[in-house]
């Protein structure tokens, strides 16, 4: 079946010519600054090109982190810290603040601001590829691989990089603990639902599939409340989406665990479970509108009018009367007041983070290379202390959702 994802807008930057005249002293320095400058503006491009995939864009993403390195790692030996880190400031929008950036004087900043873009954009090229109709098992994959891949990519910034910074991360930032805990959380719970189509597809044992929906409703509801604390204007139409798809695959646990009780002739515990199904997809619905009518950063769509949402509530009405007419006719069963505890762990199928690790040093950048770069020459770039300009936001394609036709993955 067709996927829909809330995705926020991409991080914006400003342009950085990298043109360090009297720096740079011999020609090898200068051509790694060029490669710098052509480099960085064609990852920018690739962000909001609809034909890049993922092999283009790891492409080019090496491309411009290979060099960029040389101005981080150390070269000559020591272990001071590279001397061309702080010579350029570097200014990027947050997804969830709006056009005024945050500036930091420091390479490692535009190495996680622009890793965390690219990163987004695996999510952005999961969610145009998993909302096309007739999704292929090819596809299907591509689009799993991309959320973990996005999952590894928010991971290794949080834990190796963004401790670097020298200056911590502003409250509601992208890359304070919070936001990128929230975006780890929702890529892991994101792919396992490519993961449930398929057991559902394939149908697999109901034991399995109630479980992995446990489990993927409960990556949102960590999700949404690793974001209780942030500003309500920033975050609350994220925070419903969450909780929309939390109550959506509690919806779809309750579903399955009643037909599991059903197979183990426990009618009753059955169409209660069922009847918590039907609630939890009941406060799905409402939360579909909540969702539609909150103003804030990321898409704007009406989940509850897409085919797959609308056939889980025909899927749970049909098992419930089948369970009520078993029990009718065959068990008699009492049905319990509680619903039942849903303590399901699922064996296989949970989505881990696929590691990511940054590319090998440019062979250009050498430490008989760095040693011509000269900061006692040429002007200090850019010290002034930055204003709050605003960036230009990115043009991102005007992608709409196509029709579902309810196609599952084959």
């Amino acid at each position: 079946m067709a996927h829909w994802f809330h995705r926020n807008p991409l991080k914006a930057t400003a342009p950085v010519s990298f043109n360090f005249y009297g720096v740079a002293g011999s020609p090898a320095a200068n051509k790694i600054c060029n490669d710098l400058r052509t480099t960085r503006a064609r990852l920018l491009e690739m962000f909001t090109d609809v034909t890049c995939t993922p092999e283009i864009m790891k492409n080019a993403t090496n491309a411009y982190f290979s060099v960029l390195q040389g101005f981080i790692v150390s070269l000559d030996g020591s272990t001071q810290e590279n001397k061309m880190r702080f010579i350029q400031n570097f200014k990027w929008t947050d997804t969830l603040q709006g056009n005024t950036p945050s500036a930091q004087q420091d390479v490692v900043f535009e190495l996680v601001s622009m890793a965390f873009n690219v990163a987004i954009w695996y999510t952005k090229f999961a969610s145009r590829l998993a909302g096309k109709e007739n999704i292929t098992e090819t596809e299907a994959k591509d689009v799993h691989r991309s959320l973990k891949v996005a999952a590894g990519l928010f991971k290794n910034l949080k834990e190796v990089h963004i401790p670097r910074l020298i200056t911590p991360a502003e409250k509601g930032r992208d890359l304070e603990p919070r936001v990128i805990d929230a975006y780890i959380i929702q890529c892991q719970a994101e792919a396992q639902e490519v993961t449930i189509a398929r057991a559902i597809e394939l149908k697999h044992n109901a034991t399995l599939i109630a479980a992995l929906a446990f489990e993927t409703a409960n990556f949102y509801q960590k999700a949404d409340h690793t974001l209780n604390t942030l500003e309500p204007e920033c975050s609350s139409k994220w925070r419903k989406y969450l909780q929309l798809k939390q109550h959506f695959y509690m919806a779809y646990a309750y579903c399955y665990h009643g037909q599991t009780l059903l197979a183990s002739d426990k009618c009753g515990e059955a169409i209660r479970s069922l009847q918590e199904a039907e609630k939890c997809y009941s406060r799905a619905e409402s939360l579909c509108k909540e969702y539609r009518q909150t103003k804030g950063p990321g898409t704007t769509a009406k989940p509850s009018e897409q085919l797959f949402f609308l056939k889980l509530g025909g899927f749970i009405k049909n098992t419930l009367e089948k369970c009520q007419r078993e029990n009718g006719f065959i068990y008699f069963h009492k049905v319990p007041d509680e619903a039942p505890q849903l303590e399901l762990k699922a064996s296989y199928g949970l989505a881990e983070p696929i590691p990511f690790e940054l590319p090998l040093l440019s062979e250009q950048c050498t430490p008989e290379v760095y040693a011509t770069f000269d900061l006692t020459k040429g002007a200090k770039h850019d010290k002034a202390k930055p204003k709050d300009e605003e960036v230009k936001p990115v043009k991102e394609p005007d992608l709409k959702p196509q029709k579902d036709t309810g196609c599952s993955i084959s």
